[in-house]
């Protein structure tokens, strides 16, 4: 009996020797050298070695594996016009090979990450996956011979604006693959063959294009890192770039220096005709306008030489503190710190556009001040600016929403849902004025709780909103340096520094849901981090938006106050902050659909899927396939201190 026990297990053995030999024999048709020639992200998989690892590095990295094979299974679809792999040995073999390119020098990655993350049969064609699709004619017979994919995925992805359209359009065509399958659990296979067919088949760039990796994929590439060999020729063309930039440079410095010194003798000279026209006659930059230009001995004087007693805090672009004319009224004094501009006479213009911009809903500015321009050879480095704006008495809406003590150890009251009804619309009637009002439109940048100040009657004023640079009219503004406060900030804005309306739209979104939810946008006080629009967002997808209200809404509803079904209202006012904080430009609406839907005028569209649940950090690890279209735009990876929305 123990002979015959022996001799079947010697036979098993042989046969999974054989079967595993049989197995490796299988050559892979997959092209993988693009693995370790592109600049794709392999922190997360590097995290693996370390001490610190933790289940969320294994999830990013076995997220990021996926994308980067998605890259050679797109190739595959382009050149077989097959979806996957013929059998379980193509499969292992095809695995085996991606670990050989992860286990190289170049890449030096942690041993058996595919046999941590896959699992081969997930690669292997059925016709149980998506709607019976197995093949490019599959696909035609079922969708036609063209869907949105086509035009909206073909052009270069590598523009923000295109990509989203590819975006868009690749959730309609998942959308429509579902309905016809009539199998929801399917979704995930649907939404990896939509995009393997929108890089392999539609982008005429192809899915080794940056366009196609970057946002297909979702996988941001670095260029600064990877050997010299492999980007040679990047490099010397870089290095011919930058000596053309280093010589153009040059040209600009003289330039300037040249165009510095021009002016000064111009303004020295204007300063001697003046002197000779006039005695005692100053010159000075100052705006064109009605607003008030203060000398800095009044504002000392106003704020008993900005004493830390009158120090109300820090706002966007400095330091504020309270201060009292010579005529009695209180004002807001901003000693501006950080701005777009480094010229006085580029400040003093847009103070200029500031004084002139009236509307109810924004805080007005009363004039400002420039040191040092009474003397004809002042330097502008050393000059120092100030602001100078009505004083709200209320303080900013963050005091409000989350009271803490005050020096008198009075808590400030909560806000009622008449006061917050009241703050979202006057915050969007401010923003519609500084878009629509207002040309070319202004974009505030950094709309947030403490920029949203109160006046005497708890109405709203936008604060904060001259000193960012106009858009040019009828485009986006791209720029290389990003105002904003980490939680509110768009997440194409704070990826790309492409500035649009609706990256205002998503900031004021985020502040709809912490009036209504009575939450910080970003909190690191738990034990995990906590990020309102995801929360909410759960809660909206689970069916339980009033559960996401502030507690003392619905306590203050329960105790009798006379409102005509709030409950409704203020579900819609969550719906509408959710929508305007979506992670996709396109699906947020305008600040003026906002007003609309806010008021009851229309309704509140169905709020349209996130990539989040199928993007990062959406790893199943039940091993079904799952790429990001785009990770910029199905919200950035979260790591601490370097939060993107």
């Amino acid at each position: 009996m123990m002979m015959m026990k022996m001799k079947l297990t010697f036979f098993t053995i042989s046969l999974l020797t054989l079967s595993i030999s049989s197995t490796s024999s299988k050559t892979c048709p997959l092209d993988l050298t693009y693995i370790d020639q592109i600049p794709w992200p392999t922190s997360d998989c590097h995290k693996l070695q370390s001490s610190f690892n933790t289940p969320a590095n294994t999830t990013q990295c076995c997220q990021t594996l996926l994308s980067l094979i998605g890259i050679a299974f797109a190739q595959y679809l382009k050149t077989s016009s097959q979806f996957q792999l013929p059998d379980l040995q193509t499969s292992t073999s095809c695995l085996d090979d991606f670990q050989s390119k992860l286990d190289s020098p170049s890449l030096s990655l942690p041993p058996n990450l595919t046999s941590l993350c896959f699992d081969p049969l997930q690669f292997v064609i059925s016709p149980n996956m998506c709607a019976k699709i197995e093949s490019t004619k599959d696909w035609i017979s079922t969708l036609g011979q063209s869907t949105q994919l086509d035009t909206a995925c073909k052009p270069d992805l590598t523009d923000l604006t295109s990509c989203d359209a590819c975006v868009v359009a690749g959730f309609t065509v998942l959308k429509n693959l579902i309905a016809i399958d009539g199998n929801t659990s399917h979704s995930i296979k649907c939404f990896y063959f939509t995009i393997v067919y929108a890089a392999g088949i539609i982008n005429e760039f192809g899915p080794q294009s940056n366009g196609a990796i970057s946002c297909i994929f979702g996988l941001s590439l670095d260029y600064r890192s990877g050997s010299s060999n492999k980007h040679a020729r990047l490099v010397y063309s870089l290095t011919g770039v930058g000596v053309a930039l280093l010589v153009m440079s040059g040209f600009v410095c003289m330039y300037f220096v040249w165009d510095k010194k021009v002016k000064r003798l111009k303004k020295k000279k204007k300063v001697i005709m003046d002197e000779n026209d006039e005695e005692n006659s100053r010159v000075r930059v100052r705006p064109n306008t009605g607003s008030i230009w203060f000398k800095i001995d009044e504002l000392k004087k106003a704020t008993d030489g900005f004493s830390q007693k009158n120090f109300i805090g820090r706002g966007g672009f400095g330091l504020v503190y309270k201060g009292i004319l010579s005529d009695g009224s209180t004002v807001a004094v901003k000693k501006v710190i950080e701005s777009d501009f480094e010229r006085n006479d580029d400040f003093c213009n847009e103070v200029e556009i500031i004084s002139n911009l009236k509307h109810r809903n924004l805080v007005p500015l009363r004039g400002c001040c420039v040191t040092g321009e009474e003397n004809s050879d002042y330097d502008e480095r050393g000059s120092e600016r100030f602001l100078v704006y009505d004083y709200m008495v209320n303080g900013n809406l963050d005091d409000h929403l989350f009271p803490s003590e005050t020096h008198s150890g009075i808590r400030k009251p909560q806000l009622t849902w008449p006061q917050r009804k009241n703050i979202i619309l006057d915050v969007a009637k401010g923003l519609a004025y500084l878009h629509y009002g207002v040309k070319p439109a202004i974009y505030h940048r950094d709309i947030k709780a403490t920029n949203i100040l109160l006046d005497v009657s708890m109405r709203a004023r936008v604060a904060d909103f001259g000193l960012a640079k106009q858009s040019r009219e009828g485009q986006s503004h791209l720029t290389t340096r990003v105002a904003g406060t980490h939680g509110y900030l768009a997440p194409e804005y704070a990826l790309y520094g492409q500035l649009t309306e609706k990256s205002d739209v998503y900031s004021f979104g985020v502040v709809v849901l912490e009036i209504m939810c009575g939450r910080r946008a970003l909190d690191f006080s738990g034990s995990n981090l906590f990020l309102i629009t995801d929360w909410v967002w759960s809660m909206v997808k689970a069916g339980k938006v009033v559960d996401s209200l502030d507690g003392f809404l619905l306590r203050e509803n329960e105790n009798g106050a006379s409102f005509s079904n709030p409950k409704a209202i203020m579900e819609r006012f969550v719906l509408v902050g959710i929508l305007c904080s979506h992670v996709m430009v396109a699906l947020r609406p305008t600040i003026m659909e906002a007003i609309k839907m806010l008021e009851g005028d229309i309704e509140v569209p169905l709020i349209p899927d996130r990539p989040m649940p199928l993007g990062y950090p959406g790893f199943h690890g039940d091993g079904a396939m799952n790429f990001s279209i785009s990770s910029a735009l199905s919200g950035p990876q979260l790591q601490t201190g370097d939060m993107l929305r």
